[in-house]
């Protein structure tokens, strides 16, 4: 029997989709070089739509097993361009790429905020993809005029401006690969392997590098550490957020899963947001006022309002928080920025928690934000 590395890449697939999809009581896992040369068979390319689109699913029919997930996450990382940039340290946000859909967006507002207290930080994502075709960072930060297809060189630029500080990287530019996959996920329907492992992007790199995400379901904080870990991430943190983004519900507590050390064992905080912030709020999140129109769809998942609407009142709230009024929008802002800020620093909760309040009052995150 010829060993894998004797086959075409087309013999792979067809052998490794004879495995993976075979219903779910004899379909058999592969292993995690196969993962890999499956995927990157299909990033370049090689593989037909119709193989990409069955691998993807039976792989997640069957359900990854952690070296598949590591060795689809092999391949992308090896389709992400990287560059340097000249700083100590740089956060990495990677909200939900679907974007959010019942909530008005808070969180692309913690990156000036982090850059003001002296933390870079950019975040990542693409203008939309399914399932939820919400509203998103990079619909967030074209509406303010910032270049959203910048490339490497020109969001370093920014990140080593100390008047900056921050940035946003997209997919399309760190990994046009990955991004030429988009219309197929959208037939797809359903999120594959893609969903969960391309927010594990490292595009640039810092002399130490911090991982930001967000979860709903309980079996992902795991997942995406032991992932962060694969990308050589120094640290990372995954927060139980509101519609699986980086801020959790302003009226209940909230665990955060995290390492501060790739060598560590995973360890989890609990953040009440009254006792530990002060935050004291009667909604989860920015609720969507009532002049937003919404759709009348057969679809559970998909945006039922414009992403664009939702676009134009996250800037309009974010800025006014950034300029210092209080208000559902601020609150969010320093719960996700005071999480980060004490994971980074390893400052405590309140004591973080302080430092962006004053930020946040003295408006100074405003004139940074509004360098573009």
């Amino acid at each position: 029997m010829s060993s894998n590395k004797d086959l075409s890449n087309q013999e792979l697939m067809k052998s490794v989709i004879q495995r993976i999809a075979t219903g779910p009581e004899l379909s058999k896992n592969i292993s995690r070089e196969e993962a890999r040369q499956s995927m990157v068979s299909i990033l370049d390319g090689e593989i037909s739509d119709v193989r990409s689109a069955v691998f993807l699913i039976a792989l997640r029919m069957k359900r990854e097993t952690t070296d598949e997930n590591l060795g689809v996450h092999d391949a992308m990382i090896d389709s992400v361009k990287t560059f340097d940039v000249q700083t100590e340290n740089l956060v990495n946000i990677a909200d939900p790429y679907d974007g959010f859909t019942r909530n008005i967006p808070s969180s692309a507002f913690i990156l000036p905020v982090l850059a003001e207290v002296g933390i870079p930080a950019i975040s990542q994502g693409v203008e939309t993809v399914g399932p939820k075709f919400g509203c998103t960072h990079h619909s967030i930060f074209k509406l303010l005029g910032l270049d959203v297809n910048a490339s490497h060189i020109n969001v370093a630029e920014r990140i080593n401006d100390k008047d900056i500080g921050w940035g946003y990287m997209d997919q399309k530019i760190f990994s046009p690969k990955l991004n030429n996959l988009m219309s197929l996920r959208t037939e797809i329907i359903k999120r594959p392997v893609v969903t969960t492992i391309e927010v594990l992007a490292n595009p640039l790199i810092s002399k130490k590098n911090h991982f930001v995400t967000g979860y709903v379901h309980k079996p992902y904080p795991p997942i995406y550490l032991n992932l962060a870990r694969n990308a050589k991430f120094d640290t990372a943190i995954v927060i139980r957020g509101t519609e699986g983004g980086v801020i959790p519900s302003l009226r209940q507590k909230a665990n955060a899963h995290f390492y501060n050390d790739i060598q560590e064992e995973d360890q989890i905080l609990e953040i009440d947001p009254e006792l530990d912030l002060n935050i004291n709020q009667k909604v989860r999140a920015v609720n969507i006022p009532e002049s937003i129109k919404k759709k009348s769809t057969s679809d559970k998942i998909e945006t039922k309002v414009n992403p664009m609407d939702l676009a134009k009142e996250s800037l309009k709230l974010g800025m006014k928080a950034l300029s210092g009024e209080d208000g559902p929008m601020a609150d969010c802002i320093i719960y996700g920025a005071s999480l980060i800020l004490n994971h980074v620093t390893s400052s405590g909760i309140k004591p973080s928690s302080d430092e962006i309040k004053k930020v946040l009052k003295s408006g100074s995150a405003l004139t940074r934000f509004k360098r573009i």
